[in-house]
């Protein structure tokens, strides 16, 4: 189970982002769509069944009960911290992905953010498709997208574990660069970090102290 996202109060002052809204829904082309994931019938029952899959529960620690997961994407769906996502692409369901406020997230403790930065989490729920260039292209799709849907953001990022490999080889081949290694609760994760095409190359991406 993930840890509970701190109060804003332990992290930033809340001065700095309490107007910045909502993870927006990432605007897609390509081919792919996405929609926010709810609560029940079909969509719970994906997500449900993609987080009991060994590659995915291996480094999601999430294979709840269906009711937990019903009580998760209602919760993420009623905040302002993260957007629970399904994406397809030409009708397929693919992937499953939370959209996040890094401002709002565990993950401003680590890392000097910006109150617009957008984190995420993804999933691809068929493992034969893992590793075969898929999620590089989603990857880099949903920072493209990420940017286009809200243009206060200067970078999108992310922290998978550090043990999944693939995971690590597809955000930087998606242009995701390596801030560092953060040691998180439940994992050692490689801090990684997409920016915005137009941001200025030798903008400083420094991670907090005693980021590896």
């Amino acid at each position: 189970m993930r840890p509970p996202v701190p109060d804003p109060g332990d992290g930033p002052d809340p001065g700095d982002g309490a107007a910045v809204p909502g993870p927006p829904l990432p605007r897609l082309g390509g081919g792919w769509t996405v929609r926010a994931a709810e609560a029940r019938g079909e969509d719970l029952d994906l997500v449900h069944r993609w987080m009991a899959r060994p590659h995915i529960a291996e480094f999601w620690h999430q294979a709840w009960s269906r009711e937990a997961w019903a009580a998760e994407l209602a919760g993420q769906r009623a905040g302002v911290h993260s957007l629970p996502c399904l994406i397809s692409r030409d009708g397929t369901s693919l992937a499953y992905v939370e959209v996040y406020r890094v401002l709002r997230d565990r993950l401003a403790g680590y890392y000097p953010c910006h109150p617009h930065d957008l984190g995420v989490h993804i999933a691809l729920g068929d493992r034969h498709r893992v590793g075969r260039g898929l999620g590089r292209e989603l990857l880099r799709e949903i920072a493209r997208g990420l940017f286009d849907a809200d243009p206060d953001c200067t970078r999108v990022v992310a922290e998978p574990d550090a043990r999944n490999a693939a995971s690590t080889r597809a955000f930087a081949a998606a242009g995701y660069r390596p801030l560092g290694t953060i040691e998180l609760p439940e994992k050692t994760a490689r801090l990684l970090a997409h920016p915005r095409p137009s941001a200025c190359p030798s903008a400083p991406y420094a991670p907090a102290p005693g980021a590896a």
